[in-house]
């Protein structure tokens, strides 16, 4: 491929449709299996992770105490896998999968265990941190293995199982978290994550023999890793700032950074993003603005069930049930979607994403409204719906399209690794955002959920763009 080609033209070639093996069932079969498995599973304990804690931490603050840290037991979570993620390719390249695996899950069933024995918030809090560690490797290895672990026809189809469970996290998180804060057994839930980190450890161990490294021992790039660590403290800090001026100014100093990493890395032989981010006329630095955009519309999902109870009426399991809507065409949508094989065909997909999102986003919030009655909800779901297919049309594509991007098997790796950190530094950059959007609603929640609904569809309408330039030929 061509310095100047584009990540998204050559997403099409990943997938032969005259090749008798190029389906689901030799993907799903063998050791293409175990292997899709421990992926699938090491996105899925991160993904549910997030959910499962937020339904348990009433009952751990009822045990150990420690309101006053709250925010931080998701905070230190995600600051320290969005650190953990930019060692990712660094460490396939120097262990190679089957250590990098073990490695993820053992750290994160350390960190689970810890999290188990708690005694306080503050160990609760460091246990936490372990567990983003690993968490942060597994969510990374989960798109960085594909390319040297599983041949070129199934790229598509395993990078549609693997981001399918950013949603079935979304779906089964909170009501699995519910059901151990329900039965008053937190710790137990903990232990139970622990154990089957393990055993997918060991599975990892067996699916991956004789696959190694590239041995290729880049230094680390400090200049651009403190920055990128800085600006994703910053960010992340914002969250659990009071809402107002210290947010904002939590939230521009991040960008700032940002922008100094962006600098710093395109000046720099050593770089954490792959050097084809920075290269005039090549489209993967489009390709990592649009995974941003789509990022950002999923964080709407965890303002849906309080909009539907406060605005509808709606119970706790209904309004549950609907914030699960755009989950559930997400994970759809991108099953049939992966089965696209011509270039053509995939590059309308990416187009039509964002534009999907953003609509349906647009729709949902200009229906927010107290009272709402059945047609209303209906409305909702209907948007939410289309929303969420916007998302899966595009989402494996993209990441298709930067495990494309190179011909070297290590910048590739590296390419893939990027998506987790990028998608993971815009859920913080979109949540935060949309803290400042719920309190500038004041005290009519209409007027915040309007606010937040249509606050994320302007972030996502920049991914419109940036997807049309990613398969721009």
């Amino acid at each position: 491929m061509s310095p100047n080609s584009h990540p998204a033209d050559s997403a099409g070639s990943a997938s032969m449709p005259d090749d008798p093996r190029d389906g689901w069932s030799d993907l799903l079969s063998g050791r293409h299996l175990a292997i899709v498995t421990v992926m699938a599973s090491g996105i899925l304990l991160y993904a549910m992770n997030l959910y499962f804690t937020a339904a348990l931490m009433p009952s751990i603050v009822a045990d150990i105490g420690g309101q006053a840290y709250y925010a931080w037991v998701t905070t230190g979570f995600v600051i320290a896998a969005i650190v953990a993620s930019l060692f990712v390719s660094r460490l396939l390249d120097s262990r190679g999968p089957a250590s990098a695996y073990l490695i993820a899950f053992v750290t994160f069933a350390l960190g689970a265990a810890g999290n188990a024995i708690s005694p306080t918030m503050q160990i609760l809090i460091a246990g936490r941190i372990i567990q983003g560690l690993g968490g942060g490797l597994l969510a990374g290895l989960g798109y960085a293995v594909i390319r040297s672990a599983l041949p070129e026809r199934h790229w598509a189809r395993a990078t549609g199982v693997v981001s399918a469970m950013w949603g079935v996290g979304t779906l089964f998180g909170p009501a699995l978290g519910g059901v151990f804060a329900e039965l008053g057994l937190w710790r137990w839930s903990y232990g139970g994550l622990a154990l089957v980190a393990l055993i997918f450890a060991l599975l990892g161990q067996r699916s991956f023999a004789g696959m190694a490294g590239s041995a290729r021992q880049n230094p680390v790039p400090v200049a651009s890793l403190i920055l990128l660590v800085l600006a994703t403290i910053a960010i992340s800090l914002s969250a659990v700032l009071p809402i107002g001026w210290p947010t904002m100014l939590a939230v521009g100093a991040g960008l700032v950074l940002l922008w100094l990493f962006v600098t710093v890395e395109r000046r720099s032989d050593n770089t954490i993003l792959p050097k084809l981010t920075y290269r005039r006329g090549n489209a993967l630095k489009w390709v990592y603005l649009t995974v941003a955009a789509l990022s950002a519309g999923v964080m709407v999902e965890n303002f849906i069930p309080l909009f539907g109870q406060q605005l509808a009426g709606l119970s706790p399991l209904v309004a549950g049930l609907l914030g699960a809507v755009l989950s559930l065409a997400w994970v759809i949508a991108q099953l049939f979607v992966v089965s696209v094989s011509s270039d053509a065909g995939r590059r309308r997909a990416i187009r039509l994403g964002p534009l999907l999102l953003t609509a349906g986003l647009i729709v949902y919030g200009l229906f927010q409204a107290s009272g709402a009655g059945l047609a209303t909800v209906a409305i909702w779901a209907g948007a939410l719906t289309v929303s969420g297919v916007g998302i899966g049309l595009a989402w494996p594509l993209l990441g298709v399209a930067a495990m494309s991007s190179s011909r070297d098997p290590a910048e590739g790796g590296k390419a893939a690794a990027a998506i987790t950190t990028t998608q993971l530094i815009a859920f913080s950059i979109t949540s935060a955002m949309a803290g400042t959007l719920m309190a500038a609603g004041g005290e009519s929640i209409a007027d915040a959920a309007r606010y937040v609904s249509l606050g994320i569809a302007l972030l996502t309408l920049l991914g419109v763009l940036t997807a049309g330039i990613a398969t721009r030929r």
